[in-house]
């Protein structure tokens, strides 16, 4: 057999090139001039700083009289060349890399850097695993506890977001992780695509351009098999792979999650150069925790399935009012999009921007109730008109009333034409009596009523985004509760840029100047 060189390996081990990779089996030339191979982007470093060459006796560095030197192991070199050996510290300036040589070998593939241990276990097999080890003795105190705490996350958690993050933060913490990453599968037939889901980091590590191993993951996941990777840069259609040289990663673990119905994704956990590698034992322990968190995934991926389904009606349902009104035309659309912006301004809790997302379409839902010949005259409606107009707010509530699921977001139905000095209706409440979701809804709806073209006024044309504005300042205290009024100014860009895409044809101008005489006069019908 003949022996072949290795080639030199430079590993970035300080500031933005931590775990950046540079190697050669002949030269490296270090600088911030783009033709060389190792351009560094650095105050300290010279443009033409220092080169790496071997010659037939070893690896050797030598300066080209940069500004602020070139350090081996601490101690800056003079003229001529200096020799180096694997695990010296070289210092271009105040950039830090480690060397990494390996000894001459055989012609042929690396026998080292390769997977170095896999689990195909079942569903059934993971479960096993929770309360035992490889070695079919009971697991420690503080395993069981880590594996018990990953259960009771789905009971606590609103979304899926939540239950993955949580997830993953338990399982970097638990097994020592530099960085872990959940990626789930999507879409049907023979090759779903991997999705990037959650990320986190290890206590201390920074967060980095590369979470995971595209390579990897999608290795694991097509096999069906939990698989340990150690110092990867040899295996086979993994070298040279970006995300592991530039990420750090010396040891990675790829564990399928699984059910017994289906294959979920991957949860994907590594560790850098500077920690000890993963071992087996670690590997049955990510594996039995897959498979533990592996059905609530599923449940949560249902239960998201369930509310896109159940939006998609609610949609149905606010077409088929805006099918009976030309005033309405997107309008449902637009005060949700607005109601949320609102919403997430004034910060409110997961829980209550659902609603929003729920109650925003269905709030004129009780217009179904309302006769065309009111609901589509043109011109003003007579009082006795207008007084039967103002009654959707109660046949929405009462139409919603019949559907438990629907209960929540009844006070937005009924209750957001009220007035914050109690000028409004149904039931005439004032200030905080008025629900906060109504609240919010109430001034989405009326700066949407504003700014739309309604057929059944004189004028058909709606105001200007700058009048509204100014009306929605003008009615804080008076229509609308002054805090979030207030936020609504406040995010005005964002509802201009909605604006921008549900009213294409919209003019915004916010130089029109206010009249005023000119205020905004309400109307039931929108």
């Amino acid at each position: 057999m003949r022996l072949v060189k290795r080639p030199l390996r430079l590993r970035g081990i300080s500031g933005d090139i931590k775990g950046r990779v540079w190697e050669s089996d002949t030269l490296l030339r270090a600088g911030r001039l783009g033709s060389l191979e190792i351009v560094l982007d650095d105050s300290s470093v010279s443009r033409r700083h220092a080169e790496i060459r071997h010659h037939d006796d070893g690896w050797y560095v030598r300066d080209l009289e940069s500004t602020n030197g070139t350090y081996v192991n601490g101690v800056r070199i003079g003229p001529g060349e200096q020799p180096l050996k694997a695990r010296d510290i070289v210092q271009f300036g105040k950039v830090a890399f480690i060397v990494e040589m390996t000894e001459a070998m055989p012609d042929g593939p690396p026998s080292n850097q390769h997977v170095i241990a896999a689990t195909h276990s079942t569903f059934e097999e993971g479960i096993r695993r929770l309360a035992y080890d490889r070695n079919h003795m009971p697991r420690p105190g503080e395993q069981l506890e880590a594996l018990l705490r990953a259960g009771q996350h789905f009971v606590n958690l609103h979304s899926e977001d939540q239950l993955l993050n949580a997830v993953l933060n338990d399982a970097v913490s638990v097994l020592e992780a530099q960085r872990g990453a959940i990626v789930l599968a999507e879409g049907s037939g023979t090759e779903p695509k991997l999705r990037l889901r959650a990320l986190a980091t290890g206590q201390g590590e920074p967060p980095g351009r590369f979470h995971y191993s595209k390579k990897l993951a999608t290795r694991c996941f097509t096999s069906g098999v939990s698989l340990l990777y150690s110092t990867l840069t040899g295996d086979e259609g993994t070298q040279a792979s970006q995300s592991i040289t530039d990420g750090a990663m010396a040891s990675v673990m790829c564990v399928l999650l699984r059910t017994p119905r289906k294959r979920l994704g991957v949860l994907h956990l590594d560790r850098s150069f500077w920690q000890k590698p993963f071992t087996e034992d670690d590997l049955y322990l990510a594996d039995a925790l897959a498979a533990h968190v592996s059905a609530a995934i599923e449940s949560a991926q249902l239960l998201r399935r369930q509310k896109e389904q159940f939006l998609k009606t609610v949609t149905v349902l606010a077409q088929a009012v805006e099918l009976r009104d030309d005033y309405t035309g997107n309008h449902t659309q637009r005060v949700t999009r607005y109601a949320t912006l609102l919403a997430q301004r004034l910060e409110l809790p997961e829980d209550q921007l659902e609603l929003i997302k729920l109650g925003g379409p269905l709030h004129d839902i009780g217009k179904i109730g309302i006769d065309d010949a009111i609901l589509r005259k043109p011109g003003r409606l007579t009082p006795e008109e207008y007084e039967i107009m103002k009654t959707h707010t109660l046949k929405g509530a009462e139409i919603l009333s019949s559907i438990p699921e629907m209960e929540p977001i009844i006070p937005i139905v009924r209750s957001h034409h009220e007035r914050w000095d109690g000028g409004g209706y149904p039931d005439g409440l004032v200030g905080p009596a008025i629900p906060l979701l109504a609240r919010i809804v109430a001034v989405a709806d009326a700066f949407d009523a504003m700014t739309s073209h309604r057929p059944y006024h004189e004028n058909q044309r709606g105001k200007s985004p700058a009048w509204a504005f100014a009306e929605v300042e003008r009615q804080l205290g008076k229509q609308f509760d002054p805090v979030v009024g207030g936020a609504f100014l406040a995010i005005r860009n964002e509802v201009l840029q909605a604006m921008l895409e549900l009213l294409p044809d919209v003019q915004l101008d916010m130089a029109e100047p206010v009249t005023a005489a000119g205020h905004y006069v309400a109307d039931p019908r929108g």
